[in-house]
């Protein structure tokens, strides 16, 4: 298994014995469908390279102990205790969510390692949920399925990281990888892996702003979906199929709906059999109507998605994730994906902000699974 040394030497160190299991998971890219899975629509995901790893094993008493090597620190938990804070409570919901289910599960001493980048809307969350529930999952034997699996995760950060997220995130960890779309209806949980379009490969950039679901206005756009579907009469917005019907709602509620319908047949679009121009088409029109329907967009990504779009190799490109700063997701000609992220980087300095590469063409930019 490839994973970084370094994880299974300090895991020896700090715990005092080999990990019994060592799982991870994926980030992930979404490249269209935002806001639409809470509203039980259609995404269309990809694994990035960069994942996240698990080291555990069995505690040799009543307390479980996360250590994350990406922050400092050490959290105790004993089973039913109070969630702690930061990472260690998407650990705990994973535990929780599993305790709930089966007797088998007892305390844990689990060391978190990872190279998805946080705040930047790639899923650092999702990646942290899937990975530890796989390795739980390993280490007592149980029988769960990789859907199961994204379901649970959903649970573990709904209840216990109070973001009220839809499906997407915990299936693209669980389900997808680095060569195919996931297209994904979030109500019947139907799926399907496609090809990106012909001659195209991604190019991800970090906008420098980082964002947090839990305190952004994540939770209020759900809300907001959820009272213009009352309004409407509809149990989803998923169940309404032209925009021009959200235009009865007093704002914002009717531009909210507006984003969810027209982003819902985008995806659709888009997984029809189009070209790559025809995609990055897509794709512009959905960070248009994030930024101006469901305000989710920050000076920053505006700035380098127009950026992107007036790139002669930029087939189109998009803000990524919930918004509210992150990352941007781009479309690009094959084999121009690392050269493309450079020039855009330069071009954005020079406007007086800082990004980085996250992901061109299909190889992450500074990941190394050997840890040398």
């Amino acid at each position: 298994m490839n994973y970084p040394k370094a994880q299974l030497s300090d895991f020896i160190d700090f715990f005092g014995s080999q990990p019994e299991v060592i799982s991870s998971a994926p980030g992930r890219v979404n490249l269209l469908g935002e806001h639409t899975d809470y509203n039980d629509g259609f995404v269309l995901p990809i694994a990035i390279p960069q994942s996240t790893w698990v080291a555990l094993s069995r505690s040799e008493d009543e307390w479980s102990r996360f250590r994350s090597e990406n922050m400092n620190g050490l959290v105790h938990y004993q089973a039913g205790g109070a969630i702690p804070s930061g990472f260690a409570a998407y650990l705990v919901g994973c535990f929780e969510v599993l305790r709930e289910e089966f007797d088998a599960i007892a305390p844990v001493n689990l060391l978190v390692s990872s190279d998805v980048p946080m705040g930047a809307g790639l899923s650092s969350s999702a990646a942290l949920e899937v990975a530890t529930l796989r390795g739980l999952r390993e280490l007592f034997d149980l029988a769960i399925d990789d859907i199961d699996i994204a379901l649970l995760a959903q649970q573990a950060e709904v209840r216990f990281a109070g973001v009220r997220c839809g499906i997407m995130d915990q299936m693209a960890a669980s389900l997808a990888d680095e060569r195919h779309m996931l297209f994904l209806d979030t109500r019947t949980l139907e799926r399907r892996l496609l090809p990106l379009p012909e001659q195209s490969e991604l190019v991800v950039l970090d906008s420098g702003v980082p964002r947090s679901l839990a305190g952004s206005a994540y939770n209020q756009r759900r809300a907001e979906c959820e009272e213009a579907a009352n309004r409407l009469g509809i149990s989803m917005l998923r169940d309404l199929d032209d925009p021009d019907l959200t235009d009865v709602l007093p704002e914002p509620l009717n531009r909210r709906a507006r984003h969810v319908v027209s982003e819902n047949q985008r995806v659709l679009n888009a997984v029809s059999g189009v070209s790559a121009d025809e995609f990055g088409t897509l794709m512009n029109a959905s960070h248009q109507s994030l930024r101006d329907d469901f305000e989710v967009s920050v000076p920053a990504l505006d700035c380098l998605v127009e950026l992107l779009q007036d790139h002669a190799d930029i087939y189109g490109a998009r803000l990524t994730g919930a918004g509210f700063g992150g990352a941007c997701v781009a479309l690009a000609r094959a084999g121009r994906g690392a050269k493309v992220g450079e020039e855009i980087l330069a071009a954005y300095g020079s406007k007086g902000y800082q990004g980085r590469v996250l992901v061109s063409g299909s190889m992450p930019t500074d990941f190394d699974p050997g840890g040398s």
